[in-house]
């Protein structure tokens, strides 16, 4: 259960800091300084929704395990903005790079011997 509660305040995080990195690039006109107080103001919410899911799967995950996934939620959220906001196009790179990443999931996940 703390792995599926933390993946959902990790889409939701990631949501967040989609919006205060790339939500800008639909501006381009308004002043920097603006884009940089509106920036900041929703990467707080971020912020409320990335420390509790941490905390919250450090207790199932190990920090790596967290990390990776963390990156393919902030892939997936990213393209769907990009498509869906932003207009882009997805492309079939894209999701080959999706797929790397699905295998760099997986391989964190394992439980090999460790290096010494």
């Amino acid at each position: 259960m703390r792995v599926i509660k933390t993946i959902v305040l990790l889409v939701i995080s990631n949501t967040f800091m989609t919006f205060a990195w790339y939500g800008p690039l639909k501006f381009r006109d308004t002043a920097i300084w603006k884009v940089i107080l509106v920036s900041w103001g929703i990467a707080f919410f971020e912020y409320c929704f990335m420390a509790p899911a941490n905390r919250i799967g450090s207790y199932a995950l190990s920090p790596p395990q967290l990390k990776i996934i963390q990156e393919v939620i902030t892939l997936t959220v990213f393209a769907f903005f990009s498509v869906f906001y932003l207009g882009d196009n997805l492309k079939w790179n894209y999701l080959a790079a999706m797929g790397c990443m699905v295998l760099a999931v997986y391989f964190m996940f394992l439980n090999p011997v460790a290096l010494k």
